[in-house]
């Protein structure tokens, strides 16, 4: 973003410490005095009781800002620096990537849901970069600081701007589309994530249609057709008639299903239910993956992307690490490396993806807690550990309190030896190092908190 305090100021409903420097220009916006640019406004944010961004204004002069906000209910602000006072930073920073996009001619697409938020992200971006300069959400920058932080990193010749909604409760998705203002939103499904925040997957699902509330006239509405729930929490919203909206899935009743699907060690052949489909592959593993692919190819084609443009951006896919990603291991082995979140959804569909890989000595499953589950968290992880079997998976190995309901679970169908449960992180990693060897497959999956990647990178260094 490169605008005027003058600008800024009325985008904010602000007031300029002083009128003579309306004029002067602000190249980009930061929240972190540590990494302010020359000529950056600068944002102190008030988090929590971790702390208050107003400690470090004088700071972020220091390092090169060119001007900062200012919250009004704090005291004694410095003197001498371009200052705009507001009443509250955080709707401020909102309030200004809101206005900034909306200066853009950028497309933007938004995406939300329980699952493949970021592979989706991803994969559409990858098909749209073949056409035009897109702009992505960086990480998961994806709630009320990280995406206006995202909106407000695109430049001015930003074609495609591809923009990953998260959230934690009601609200959320409905502030974040506001100051998106997609022209595509899509939810790629209603999982279990966040039951103890919501309670039900029906609030859930209410949750993840507030990203319609910001959908532009003439927008694209594209949503996983093989959830029921979405459809019938549509009936509680209001439907403009100029709206599009678009099913993917793996039933016939789709708009878009897949209607041939195989998979390989580097990746993922399909095609889809037309006459003469063309050839697809992705260099992503999993069913569940074309499905996300399947939104991708959606938004492509209704930004007027040729097939053949689809098919050379989904082969040069780049992904997001630690969704399922092809790690080799020092001592031979593969592992995918899928540890970035958990949830019962995700959980079934990594272990449906071993089950269909062949050609490895032995395939081994890491798996950690699946937090933020609510009252039912036992329920979950007790079922996941049914679910394993002994005719697709050799060696059991969980790490967490609830991770053990897992094991519990499992060790009703397979042998004492070959289910193992931790407390202790360490220990886990010092027996799975002694027993992978050349040949085997390991899946590593559990939620963010758990922090498995520290598993990974000892796998792949061959450190205990």
């Amino acid at each position: 973003m490169i605008r005027s305090l003058q600008f800024i100021t009325e985008a904010v409903s602000g007031q300029l410490s002083a009128e003579s420097i309306n004029a002067l220009q602000v190249y980009g916006v930061s929240t972190d005095s540590r990494s302010v640019q020359q000529g950056n406004l600068f944002i102190p944010l008030d988090i929590g009781n971790q702390f208050d961004g107003h400690n470090f204004v004088t700071a972020a002069f220091a390092k090169g800002a060119t001007a900062s906000l200012w919250q009004r209910d704090r005291t004694d602000p410095p003197s001498g620096y371009p200052l705009i006072y507001v009443e509250d930073t955080l709707i401020a920073l909102q309030q200004l990537a809101k206005a900034y996009r909306s200066q853009l001619s950028v497309r933007v697409i938004g995406i939300t849901g329980s699952n493949g938020k970021t592979t989706t992200k991803d994969l559409v971006a990858s098909i749209l970069e073949t056409t035009y300069r897109v702009h992505k959400t960086k990480g998961n920058l994806n709630n009320q600081i990280g995406l206006p932080m995202t909106l407000l990193q695109l430049a001015e010749d930003t074609e495609m701007a591809v923009i990953e909604m998260g959230m934690s409760e009601r609200g959320e998705i409905k502030l974040l589309s506001d100051i998106a203002q997609p022209d595509v939103a899509i939810i790629t499904n209603i999982g279990e994530s966040h039951l103890m925040q919501l309670g039900s997957r029906e609030e859930i699902a209410r949750a993840k249609l507030e990203i319609v509330s910001g959908l532009k006239e003439n927008g694209l509405f594209v949503y996983n057709g093989d959830e029921p729930l979405i459809e019938r929490m549509m009936t509680e919203i209001p439907h403009p008639a100029n709206r599009l909206q678009y099913r993917y899935g793996f039933s016939p009743n789709n708009d878009s299903y897949p209607a041939a699907i195989m998979l390989e060690e580097e990746g993922t052949f399909f095609q889809l239910n037309r006459v003469n489909s063309l050839n697809f592959f992705m260099p992503l593993l999993g069913k569940h993956n074309v499905i996300n692919a399947l939104a991708a190819i959606a938004v492509g084609k209704f930004m007027g992307v040729c097939e053949e443009d689809i098919v050379k951006g989904l082969r040069s896919l780049t992904i997001t690490s630690m969704r399922t990603e092809r790690v080799p291991a020092a001592s031979g082995a593969m592992i995918l490396n899928d540890a970035y979140n958990a949830s019962p959804t995700s959980m079934r569909a990594g272990i449906d993806l071993l089950s269909e890989l062949k050609g490895y000595r032995r395939k081994i499953v890491v798996l950690g807690d699946m937090l933020e589950l609510g009252e039912d968290e036992i329920r979950f992880h007790q079922e996941i550990g049914h679910l394993l079997s002994p005719r697709s998976i050799d060696l059991i190995f969980a790490y967490g309190s609830l991770a053990r309901h897992i094991a519990e679970a499992a060790e009703t169908n397979f042998a004492k030896s070959q289910v193992k449960w931790y407390s202790d992180k360490t220990m886990l990693i010092r027996d799975l190092t002694a027993v992978v060897t050349v040949g085997d497959l390991v899946l590593v999956k559990g939620s963010r908190g758990m922090k498995l990647e520290e598993i990974v990178f000892a796998l792949k260094d061959g450190e205990v």
